[in-house]
């Protein structure tokens, strides 16, 4: 990928600083120091440093979770404690809180109607989110019982439930295991093709080098490096030549000629070696192609339908005519009318009027025989408490109708 320098500009800080002060606004800590970045659209940025090196911190700030001491921040052109902008922003936090009381399905549901989706796309989100992080299989448990890397993939699910043009995952590999860590840097790869721009925070930084654009390496507050994975790590004091496997003697003469035009040597010759991550995935695909049963989570699907670039337009246009049946066009109801009409001038008015006189006495009113009702289809979502959270969560005046 590119770094996207011509792209629009979606999160930019110029002096960017975050004084925390004690009782007697005392400089406390010092978290961030004169921070100037530009993230652009579909790029994938990476903040790397160690603990207390000001990640979280410019994180909680570009979200108007905190508020800067002095600089500027714009997030999509505004501040961030812009309301407008929150719908367009999916967050994946270092912890994730969630309703330990609700399972994996009303999670999703209580989230994506927090952003007013309607009953039909939460719906077809929710099942293609647990499908891709692996956990439908789960859907119906209850949160209080997911391991935490269970925990970390429904998060990340309610972090993609909007659809969101900037992703912020802050540690979104803590807790997986070799098979989730793939797969979430696999997805967050795909995501930036679709056009996502993702800020990725780690302590992981083989999991920064694998997926992001450009990256900064912040220390005490302050960026101590910036760039691209391939200018950051190039090392200029030595050239590597990769050939298939070579003969003894022809290393040795390949020296001697580096020694003739050069005057230096080998300094060493060695076969190369897989990574560890790749000799993993490799024995768990074997494992898989056996058929070999476990009781860990399954292997995720692909990316949800809605996260892809391609156009729905149509496929909720046919879905929305096969679900609502056909009403009658204004032409069908006047047909009908004439049609009504004729027979009543052409003398069936008296069988009409026979019908309706007819001994009341077979059928009396309170034994005649009614339609049974409609069996309603078993809900997936108990909707009960996430009404009372919505309740919660609704600010003061608003009615209490939640978008279905």
């Amino acid at each position: 990928m590119t770094s996207g320098n011509s792209s629009p500009v979606i999160i930019e800080a110029v002096g960017l600083t975050k004084v925390f002060r004690d009782f007697w606004l005392r400089t406390k800590a010092r978290a961030v120091d004169d921070v100037d970045l530009k993230i652009h659209a579909r790029e994938i940025f990476g903040l790397l440093g160690p603990n207390g090196s000001g990640k979280s911190t410019i994180i909680k700030m570009i979200l108007g979770l905190l508020h800067k001491t002095k600089g500027h921040l714009t997030v999509f052109g505004r501040p961030p404690t812009d309301v407008m902008i929150k719908k367009r922003i999916g967050f994946l936090p270092e912890e994730s809180y969630l309703y330990q009381f609700l399972n994996a399905r009303e999670t999703l549901d209580y989230y994506a109607r927090l952003f007013g989706l309607d009953r039909r796309t939460r719906r077809r989100r929710i099942d293609e989110l647990l499908d891709m992080v692996g956990l439908s299989h789960v859907a119906h448990r209850p949160l209080g019982e997911f391991s935490k890397g269970m925990a970390r993939r429904i998060g990340l699910a309610q972090a993609l439930i909007n659809d969101p043009d900037l992703l912020i995952l802050d540690e979104p590999t803590s807790g997986l295991d070799p098979i989730g860590t793939r797969q979430v840097k696999d997805l967050i790869i795909e995501l930036g093709k679709r056009g996502k721009t993702i800020l990725l925070s780690s302590h992981l930084l083989a999991d920064v080098e694998d997926v992001c654009d450009r990256m900064v390496i912040l220390y005490a507050g302050k960026i101590r490096a910036q760039g691209t994975a391939d200018e950051l790590l190039s090392d200029t004091e030595r050239t590597v030549i990769e050939t298939p496997r070579l003969a003894p003697e022809t290393i040795v003469r390949i020296e001697q000629v580096i020694q003739q035009c050069e005057g230096k040597g080998i300094d060493r010759v060695q076969a190369p070696r897989q990574r560890l991550e790749q000799l993993f995935m490799d024995l768990v695909d074997r494992a898989r192609h056996e058929q070999v049963e476990t009781a860990g989570v399954v292997h995720g699907g692909a990316t949800a339908g809605f996260l892809r670039a391609d156009d729905a337009r149509g496929d909720d246009l046919i879905e929305t005519l096969v679900e609502e049946p056909a009403q009658p066009t204004a032409a069908k109801e006047a047909a009908t009318q004439a049609a009504a009409c004729e027979a009543v001038e052409a003398g069936h008015r008296d069988e009409v009027l026979a019908e309706l006189l007819s001994d009341p006495v077979a059928h009396p009113p309170d034994k005649r025989p009614s339609a049974a009702p409609a069996a309603e289809p078993p809900a997936d979502v108990d909707s009960s408490m996430i009404d009372d959270l919505m309740g919660d969560a609704r600010p003061p005046g608003s009615s209490g109708n939640t978008p279905d």
